[in-house]
C-alpha cells in the first residue's frame, strides 16, 4: 500500500460504476458518501451491499486511508437493516477482504445479510 490517496473512481471497478450511476443497481439507500444496493446473487433473503463511493480495494484499506468514509459504511449498513426490517430480528455485516476471504470484486464493501437464520461460524 502506498502513502498516495486512492483515486475517487476507478473507471474499471464495476462499484464505482454503480456509484456514478453507468451501471444500473437496484439503489436502496444514498448518501453523499455511500450507496446501498441489492445483491444481484442473494445469499439471504435480505442481502445489500453498501459501498463508498470513492474507490478502495478492500475494507483495510478503506479504514486506514478514511476512517470518517468507513464510519458512513457501517453507519449504512445499520441503517439499511433498519429499513429493510431486519434489525429487529438481527443481521450480519460482512466485510470481505482480500481473494482468500471471497472478495470478487476489489471496491471496499459491507454485506449486510438478514431475513432467516444465520449459522455460526460461518462458511
Amino acid at each position: 500500500m502506498t502513502d498516495q490517496p486512492s483515486p475517487p473512481h476507478q473507471p474499471d471497478c464495476l462499484f464505482c460504476k454503480i456509484a456514478t450511476g453507468d451501471v444500473p443497481a437496484t439503489v436502496v439507500r444514498e448518501t453523499d458518501t455511500t450507496v446501498a444496493f441489492r445483491d444481484i446473487n442473494p445469499q439471504a433473503p435480505t442481502h445489500i451491499l453498501v459501498i463508498p463511493r470513492a474507490h478502495y480495494p478492500d475494507a483495510a484499506a478503506l479504514s486506514a486511508a478514511d476512517p470518517a468514509i468507513a464510519a458512513d459504511v457501517l453507519r449504512e449498513a445499520g441503517e439499511t437493516a433498519a429499513q429493510e426490517g431486519i434489525a429487529e430480528t438481527g443481521y450480519r455485516i460482512v466485510f470481505n477482504t482480500g481473494s482468500g476471504a471471497g472478495q470478487t470484486v476489489f471496491h471496499a464493501h459491507a454485506h449486510v445479510l438478514g431475513g432467516r437464520g444465520l449459522q455460526w461460524p460461518p462458511g
